[in-house]
Order: structure tokens, then sequence, then C-alpha cells
């Protein structure tokens, strides 16, 4: 069994000023060096457990996350229509055979490519978020659904059992380069641990969770993560009585045992609204 990670993880730490925790999404270059967040990160050193080999005890309603091996159809990654094309249909069927989900509906992707150096200041140079996070509060969640589904749609789904479940996985080669730790639920508080920031868009806003630092929390990882394996991440779910896991949050990390000349990481995610009968 391969031995844990001993590293640091970097936590949300709120504005000093006590204002209302903000990212602020620019639109074009000539935003460059205004300030993009109003919060800090928090940098704690802790372990990463290594799963692979007891995979099967993770799943999205006791953990939040659920891990999978199924090498996709589409291989190349290069082109963002190929991807709605091709990528699109054959993980919305895989999503819907692992959850038992009666409609799964993709309403966008990313692509990260880890470049050393390089500036994450666009759509096509994404680099792995060295942050604890969870994509979006309830009430974005909800917001989504009216965003992506027809007025004659929405009402209708919000009223059965939803959620917004990410479909993540290498490409090219193995993660073995900054990989990607999930936070068990059970070890989160998501009353004291989880904390809203706005996503300021030109046009829109949208929300997150950051995410306090709390010394409970178990972060796990599969070691060397292949193109041919997945992971299922819930970022929200409808079902809120404590039953199941509500979602949880996610960062990438350096790996201290990577081996020297470890390709740089390369993923794709996709965020999909998952609906139930």
């Amino acid at each position: 069994m391969t031995s844990n990670a001993i590293t640091t993880l970097n936590y949300f730490s709120a504005p000093l000023d006590g204002s209302r925790p903000h990212n602020r999404i620019y639109s074009d270059s000539t935003t460059v060096g205004k300030p993009s967040r109003n919060w800090n990160q928090e940098p704690h050193e802790l372990q990463v457990e290594n799963v692979r080999g007891k995979e099967e005890l993770y799943k999205l309603d006791n953990a939040g996350f659920q891990y999978g091996r199924e090498a996709s159809k589409h291989t190349s990654f290069l082109n963002d229509d190929e991807i709605e094309r091709e990528y699109y249909p054959e993980s919305i069927d895989l999503i819907k055979r692992v959850t038992g989900a009666s409609k799964v509906v993709v309403f966008d992707h990313t692509l990260r490519r880890r470049r050393p150096g390089e500036v994450d200041d666009g759509p096509q140079k994404r680099q792995p978020v060295s942050q604890a996070h969870v994509d979006q509060t309830p009430g974005a969640a909800i917001a989504r659904v009216h965003r992506h589904l027809p007025p004659t749609e929405a009402p209708a789904l919000l009223r059965r059992r939803f959620q917004i479940i990410n479909l993540w996985r290498p490409i090219s080669h193995p993660a073995e380069d900054w990989p990607l730790a999930l936070c068990d639920y059970r070890s989160v508080d998501f009353e004291k641990d989880l904390v809203p920031v706005a996503l300021l868009y030109p046009d829109r806003e949208g929300e997150t969770f950051g995410v306090k630092y709390n010394p409970n929390h178990q972060w796990k990882y599969l070691k060397g993560m292949t193109p041919e394996e997945f992971v299922l991440i819930k970022c929200a779910d409808s079902i809120q009585d404590g039953s199941v896991a509500r979602l949880t949050p996610h960062t990438a990390f350096q790996d201290p045992s990577t081996a020297e000349g470890a390709l740089p990481r390369e993923s794709i995610e996709l965020r999909a609204l998952v609906f139930y009968d």
C-alpha cells in the first residue's frame, strides 16, 4: 500500500474588514493586477490518505464522492465543440448508470493543464486549483437549474431530488502531479466549516463555499489516477435531512511523493445537474 501524503492544503480565511467574501471574475485582460478576491488563504499541514485498494468504501451518499473505472471513448480533449459533441453524451450515460438518475444535464466543462509559471487568466489557461472549496452553495445550485433549464421544466424538476455532480478524470497521462484531494463529508461540520463566497461576474453573480480549517477533516485521494479512472464529486444535494452527504470539499495539492520528472497534471471536469424520479 502506497504511503499517505503529508502536505499543505489551503483553507479559507475571512476578510479582515468583515466584508462579504467575494471572488471577482473579470471579462478581459485589461484588469491584470486588479485584486480578484478580498479574502485570504490559510495554509495547514495535514495528511491526505491514499485510498487505492479501498475505493469502494467511498460513495456519493456517504462520503460525497465516488471513484470508478471506465475509459472514455473521446480521448483528444483539444476542441471544446468536439468535447461537447462526443464526451458530454457518454458522460451523461455514465452518470446515469452510476447514480440511477433519470435526467442529467451537463452545463459546462473545464480543462486544466498545469503549466508552471503560466498565469491562470483565461478559459484556455486553467490551472489546478490549490484551495479547498465547494463549487456551489445550495442557493447557487437552485439558480443553476433555473439558468440552464426552460422555465416550463425547472419548477417540476426542483420538486424532485436533484444534485450537482462533477465528473473528474485525468487526461493524456496519470495524475501523479498535483492530484485531487477530497474531504469525506462525514468529517465536515456543514454549519461551521463552510462560508459562502460570492462570484462576481460582469453580468451576474454566483456563489461558492470557502472551507474553514477543521482538524477533524479527513482528506482522501487516489494516487496515480489514470485516464481510465474517474471520480464523481457531489457539490450539492436537495436532500438536506442529514441522511446523505450534501457535498464534498476538494482541492488540488502538491504530493511530496510525486516522482521527479512526472508530467504536469492534465484533467477535465464536467459539471452536471442530476435529477431523479
